[in-house]
């Protein structure tokens, strides 16, 4: 597209075409160039091993890893352990989420719901999740109960604050029109915050899921004989680094997999932008 601007001229007033310029800053990325990046990394670290540039006690080589990876999983312990871990995460998450979405809205919708949940969500959030394992031990025994409690208190936090937050976002004239035309309570939370304030509950999603999986380490690494924490801390007591390295890239490649399931549910639900 492109724009006229008048230009002076000795006979007049003349146009010259200018280049369009209205499309902002739209974000882009090359197609291959981060895994073009990831295999040259791989490739230097591997010629590092190989060569003997690193002893392989501290920084095993990435085929070493793969050896690992590959022998946890013909002997069955990879699944044992991912399985463990998936049940731990997805609960936690499951009932952190579904409890900060409801708190969060009716912090966002209510002036008593604010005034009260604000000041304990201020309190508590700071609050290392993790340093409560061990009372949430006590109240609940030793099982799956403390574990799945204390990733869902760390994922409701979250959680509760982006709600709250995206609700806040939502333009208040918006709110105002629907309003004017007598809409119901329940049509304008479903019809007009709800997709407003949907940007900002996926991106907490994001956030909480990451949580989810730092929290599920640390209680694995404390109280579990499995899970990937566990195995993790296990292989470095045995200073086992090929295997400690083999449950890092585990975690890794999960993240990446958690991260490419939200962008698919924004590319769903937020088709509109």
């Amino acid at each position: 597209m492109l724009d006229r601007a008048p230009q002076e001229s000795k006979g007049g007033t003349d146009t010259r075409p200018v280049a369009f310029r209205g499309a902002g800053f739209v974000p882009s990325a090359g197609r291959y160039s981060g895994w073009i990046a990831l295999v040259a990394v791989l490739a230097v670290w591997q010629l590092a091993g190989s060569a003997g540039w690193v002893s392989q006690l501290f920084l095993p080589a990435p085929s070493a890893i793969a050896l690992a990876i590959w022998k946890l999983a013909i002997s069955g312990a990879l699944w044992q352990h991912v399985s463990w871990s998936i049940m731990r995460i997805g609960t936690g998450w499951i009932i952190g989420t579904a409890a900060g979405v409801l708190v969060g809205f009716a912090i966002g919708l209510s002036t008593l719901a604010r005034s009260v949940g604000i000041t304990f969500i201020s309190a508590l959030f700071p609050i290392p999740k993790i340093a409560l394992l061990p009372l949430l031990i006590l109240w609940l025994g030793i099982g799956e109960e403390p574990k799945i409690a204390t990733i869902a208190l760390g994922v409701f936090f979250s959680t509760a604050i982006s709600v709250y937050s995206g609700v806040d976002a939502v333009p208040r004239n918006l709110i105002r029109m629907a309003q004017s035309f007598n809409v119901p309570f329940h049509a304008i939370v479903r019809r007009v915050i709800w997709p407003g304030a949907l940007p900002s509950i996926l991106a907490g999603f994001r956030i909480t899921a990451s949580v989810a999986l730092l929290l599920v380490v640390s209680a694995e690494m404390i109280g579990a004989q499995f899970g990937i924490g566990a195995f993790v801390l296990q292989a470095g007591n045995l200073m086992q680094t090929d295997q400690l390295l083999a449950g890092v890239v585990i975690l890794s490649v999960f993240g990446l997999a958690v991260g490419k399931l939200i962008n698919l549910l924004e590319a769903r639900l937020l088709h509109w932008r």
